[in-house]
This record gives structure tokens, sequence and C-alpha cells, in this order.
């Protein structure tokens, strides 16, 4: 007994999803999602170089966030690496990301923005579900999918012997 394993459509599509499609999307997934941190985390260093006032003042707001404390102490105590910090950090992560180099690093710190953001952004007046969790979740997926595989130097990355004889480095790349 055959089975036919491809869908082909009347212009010669494969839409299986065991080949290429899954690939062309997270490429360009990543992409859309580095250029995002990388246009936010470069326009903060164009207009303000690295002293981005708002990161501390931003944290220091969030007194009623579920958080509590935590981001105000950040503000208020490590205001001297948030500033220059926010926009370095958004930059590298975008790039990391439009590149496809050390993809689960920059993912984790996607996460970690985007987690404070959510929780400091969000009065959750219609919900948990708001465009904060859309990105955490976008992150996450990148980093899971190893995103950084698919057109991206990661695949190059990995292939080399530095990488082979430290096979943990592996958990940065993707």
């Amino acid at each position: 007994m055959a089975t036919q394993t491809k869908q082909v459509t009347d212009f010669g599509t494969d839409l299986h999803l065991d080949g290429g499609w899954q690939q062309y999307w997270l490429g360009f997934l990543r992409l859309v999602v580095g250029w995002w941190f990388f246009h936010s985390g470069f326009t903060k260093l164009l207009a303000d170089g690295l002293s981005y006032t708002y990161g501390p003042v931003y944290l220091k707001g969030m007194t009623g966030t579920a958080l509590g404390p935590i981001p105000v102490w950040m503000g208020e105590n490590l205001a001297w690496a948030i500033e220059p910090g926010v926009p370095v950090f958004e930059t590298l992560i975008g790039l990391g990301l439009m590149a496809g180099v050390l993809t689960r690093l920059a993912c984790a710190g996607g996460v970690f923005f985007m987690t404070l953001f959510w929780v400091g952004n969000a009065d959750f007046g219609h919900g948990l579900v708001n465009g904060d969790l859309m990105g955490l979740l976008l992150f996450l997926t990148l980093g899971i999918l190893a995103a950084g595989r698919y057109y991206g130097l990661d695949a190059y990355i990995e292939k080399t012997e530095f990488v082979r004889t430290h096979p943990r480095l592996r958990y940065l790349l993707g």
C-alpha cells in the first residue's frame, strides 16, 4: 500500500511541513524580530547615545506591578548600567538575530527584555495577552526552534572544530 507524503497544488508547490517552508518562515521571522530590536536599540543610540535615561525612569515607575520592588530597586541602583545597557543590548540582540549568530543567547536576552516590558507595561485590562507577550513568545519560539540554523551563521559556526570539541556551545547557537 502506497501513501502520498506530499501535497502538491496546481502550481507545483510542496506544502508538506518537513521540507523548506518552515525553514524559510523561521529565517524570515528571525530577520523581522531582529530588525524590530535592532531598530529599537539603534534609534535610542542615535538619539541619546549611551545615556538612555528613560530606562531607569521606566523601572522606577513599575511600583504597582507583579514584580513589586525589584524593578524599582533596579531603576534606583542600577541606572549606571541600564542607561547604556538598554540601547546597546537591544542593538546587539537585533544584530545577532538578523545575522543568525548566537541566536539562542540573543533570544534569551529578548525574553528577558520582553518579560520586563510585559509585566511593566501591562495593566492587563484586556487580559494577559498583549503585544509584549507576543514579542516574548516570538523570542521563545525562535530560541526553542534554533532559528539561527536556518539561513543564519550559526549553521556554519556549529560545524567548526571548536564547537565540535565544546558541544555545550550549541546551547547558545542555533
